[in-house]
């Protein structure tokens, strides 16, 4: 039997297996990352873990959110592909409506195939696997909650977050997305609370499976952290999708309607009646009941731990990555800022995490996604020393179809070389097409660059290069 099979199936406390080189608390990405990268070095590991192997990303978040994206879009494409001429055979009443328990059978075993592989390289790795809580003592020790104890001379803190309802009245009458992965089916009409990510993704996601969704944002636009511009022609092209948009609406309470809901706005308006309220309105790094307090780990006003670029805490020999921390809330940064940790505590590389010009999408419909500066965040590092070139049109599928959904793609360009420092891609397969171009951008390429390279065509990719 392997180590981590002992761990994981004894509640007891085995004195052999006590001392490691690194404890791991947290088995979400970044904390599987940094186990695994260290058993590549030859470090001995504990990892604890109380609930599911892969944490938010794999169980509640980035995975099972793409299945449900997919199948969205296959929806939408059905849809299109009936106005082209295809025969598609459908209930008249639900044209392309999808069978929830069906589908979802597929994305668990799915989800199921990568726990198993996560299993598989645990215990090929050596790793020990306690299912199990776990707080600090000391900089050095854990006392797991069977009250056994494991001591190493580095621990890594990979926690992560959770989402979380707004403080009002009648909070617990609205969901959140990890409810959101327990339905069976389309509710009739949702209303979802935010403009995050979270919130437009799944709002695009509803409305394409059948339900009527209605988005209410306190502010004035969707997705701060983007380009205005194509954030204004996303909610256009929601707009043109069904979905209605309430910019400018502070909810202040939830009141039940019988077995429905109605929001109330701070300004004392009633909405109409829900059958889902979904909040997307923020999450909370999981840093309470570990012991951060007992060891002295500095946490910010809001809860993360404190970390410097190199990861580590004010204690020394005490890391932390992922959600946990203030950096980018990621999944793609806290795998990288682990293997590089580990690289570099157990492996004698140098090196860090550059954590500019990181490139993120949102899985909207279409995406939405952006590596590098937007045009404001660039005029107020650059001035008005700028170059912006847009390319708006409607892809070739769409225009077939007739279909009003448009695509826009911007390039921030920088000084006389015209230097590219931002690119911002709104429409279909933006997701496939930023990571080419997200590499370019960090090897510091100018407009001319992407001039002097031929396009493919037709292709929607082609028009980051053609751009004039």
């Amino acid at each position: 039997m392997s180590q981590a099979t002992e761990a994981r199936d004894s509640g007891q406390r085995d004195e052999r297996n006590t001392e490691f080189d690194l404890i791991v608390i947290g088995g979400g990405s970044g904390g599987l990352a940094g186990a695994f990268r260290a058993a590549e070095h030859g470090a001995r590991v504990a990892l604890l873990e109380p609930s599911l192997l892969g944490g938010t990303c794999v169980n509640v978040g980035c995975v099972p959110k793409k299945a449900m994206w997919l199948a969205a879009d296959i929806a939408g494409k059905l849809r299109m592909a009936q106005s082209l001429g295809f025969s598609i055979d459908a209930d008249p009443k639900r044209p392309c409506a999808l069978d929830w328990p069906t589908f979802i059978v597929h994305r668990q075993r799915y989800i199921a195939n990568i726990h198993e592989s996560y299993r598989r390289r645990l215990d090929a790795s050596g790793i020990a696997v306690l299912p199990m809580r776990a707080q600090l003592l000391d900089a050095t020790t854990v006392e797991c909650e069977n009250g056994a104890r494991l001591s190493a001379p580095r621990i890594l803190i990979a926690t992560g977050g959770r989402v979380v309802k707004p403080q009002i009245p009648g909070a617990e009458l609205g969901t959140t997305s990890d409810d959101f992965f327990q339905w069976c089916a389309a509710p009739g009409r949702v209303a979802i609370v935010g403009a995050g990510y979270i919130a437009v993704e799944l709002a695009g996601v509803l409305q394409a499976l059948g339900s009527q969704v209605e988005l209410f944002v306190r502010g004035q636009r969707l997705l701060e952290a983007f380009d205005a511009e194509l954030t204004a022609q996303l909610a256009e092209d929601y707009r043109q999708n069904g979905v209605r948009l309430h910019f400018g609406h502070a909810v202040a309470a939830l009141e039940a309607d019988g077995a429905r809901v109605r929001l109330r706005g701070a300004d004392g308006s009633l909405s109409e009646a829900f059958d889902q309220v979904l909040f997307a309105t923020g999450r909370r790094p999981n840093s309470e009941r570990i012991g951060l307090d007992r060891v002295g780990v500095t946490l910010d006003g809001r809860g993360h731990i404190v970390v410097d670029e190199l990861h580590a805490t004010n204690v020394a020999n005490i890391h932390a990555v992922g959600d946990v921390t203030p950096n980018a809330q990621l999944t793609p940064v806290a795998i990288a800022a682990a293997r590089r940790l580990m690289d570099r505590v157990y492996g004698g590389r140098e090196g860090r995490l550059d954590q500019n010009d990181i490139p993120t999408v949102v899985f909207a419909h279409p995406p939405i996604g952006r590596v590098g500066l937007t045009e404001d965040e660039a005029r107020a590092r650059h001035g008005d020393n700028l170059h912006i070139y847009r390319a708006g049109f409607r892809p070739m599928l769409y225009a077939l179809a007739e279909s009003p959904q448009r695509s826009l793609f911007k390039l921030v360009c920088v000084g006389q070389e015209r230097r590219v420092v931002g690119i911002h891609l709104l429409g279909e397969a933006a997701d496939e097409m930023l990571q080419g171009f997200a590499v370019a951008l960090k090897r510091g390429i100018t407009l001319d660059d992407l001039r002097d390279t031929v396009a493919i065509h037709p292709t929607s990719a082609e028009e980051v290069v053609l751009m004039r």
